[in-house]
Parts: structure tokens; sequence; C-alpha cells
């Protein structure tokens, strides 16, 4: 378990984060069991950590702003910011939600700008760009996918309101099964997949509950 502080914000980064990392890693990276292979699966290691640091930043910084303390926890496949119950108005609780994937965006922005415009040799620093880039666009679209818990599905808890929680739920979980669907379509990963389809089952268990 590693534990330090940024810009003040408690952070614990557990084993199965890097775990997931590594396994997501290795099926991205050609060659990862040899010497040269290690080393590119160690930059997308370190390109995952800085991109999903940043994007949980994003929640933390703008929520610590609102006035509520906040701890950061970067776990299997991501991590979250926690923040005590009913801290935020509906609007705090939407820029707060945004501010995780908008964030991210920016990184790989900035890092899509400097492979653009910055004459980088095709070592290693490169293959570090090419990667940061990747993982911070294809994770911010990914979360702001309308799926509970993801920040869409966030996103549209906020601008539904309560009283249209069973409809939340409902799209949350349609879109779920179809976005599995088409991902294990053009992927052929089982990873995401299965993920999509949990949070589409635990979407269903609540709505359950709301009848």
């Amino acid at each position: 378990m590693v534990r330090f502080s940024l810009f003040g914000i408690p952070i614990e980064i557990q084993p199965w984060f890097w775990i997931s990392l590594v396994l997501i890693g290795g099926l991205s990276v050609t060659n990862a069991s040899t010497a040269d292979g290690i080393i590119v699966l160690a930059l997308f290691v370190l390109a995952g950590f800085i991109s999903i640091l940043v994007h949980e930043l994003g929640h933390a910084l703008v929520g610590r702003s609102f006035g509520a303390p906040t701890a950061i926890t970067l776990q299997a496949f991501g991590g979250y910011a926690a923040f005590p119950p009913g801290a935020f108005t509906r609007k705090q609780n939407f820029l707060m939600t945004a501010a995780g994937p908008f964030f991210q965006l920016v990184l790989g922005g900035i890092a899509l700008a400097v492979s653009i415009y910055v004459p980088l040799p095709p070592t290693l620093i490169s293959k570090f760009v090419t990667f940061l880039i990747i993982i911070s666009f294809f994770w911010a679209i990914l979360n702001l996918i309308p799926v509970i818990p993801l920040d869409g599905g966030r996103l549209m808890e906020s601008i539904l309101g309560p009283k249209r929680i069973k409809l939340t739920l409902s799209i949350s979980m349609v879109v779920a099964i179809v976005a599995a669907v088409l991902m294990f379509t053009k992927t052929h990963s089982f990873i995401f997949p299965i993920f999509l389809g949990m949070m589409a089952y635990q979407n269903w268990q609540a709505l359950q509950q709301h009848r």
C-alpha cells in the first residue's frame, strides 16, 4: 500500500491498481515478456498512473474548492475521490463530477500537442507520450458513458435529479448493456464488457429497490 499527499490531498494506492494496469498493459504491449517489452509495459503503467491520478485530482480539487474534505484512492481498474455524504448541491456535484474527465482530457490534449509540435525521436519518451494520449482520451471518454457509477452516469443523475432516479437507473442499465456488446464486438476483449455487465446488474438491483 502506497500513501502520500499531493496539494494537501491524502492519496492511497492499493496493490490491485498496479496489477490491473499491468494486466491491461499486457494486452496492449507487444512482446511484453521480453526485456524491451517489460520497459515499455512499465511506461504504460506510469502513463496510466499519471493519467488516472490527474482524473481523480480533478474531482478532488474542485470538490475541495466547494469546502468539502476529500481523499483519493486508486484501486483496481480506476479510483475515486471520497467526499462526505450530502457535501454538494446538484450544481456543485455536476461540476465536481465533470472535472475528472475534463482534467484528463486536458492532459491528453497537452500530450497530443507535444507529440505534434515537439519533434520527439522514436524512443521510449515518444512511446510514453503516446500511451499518455491513448489512456487519457480513452479513460475520459469511457467515464463519460451515462452509466452509474461512471462519471457520465453521475452527471446524468445530477441533471435528472433524485425524483427521476428510476429513469436514471433504467437509462444507465440499458446503456451499459449496449456499450458492453458494442465494445466486445469492436475489441473482442472481455475486460471492459464484463465490468459494464456488472454495472448493468448493479443498476438493475438498485432499480428493484425503488419499485
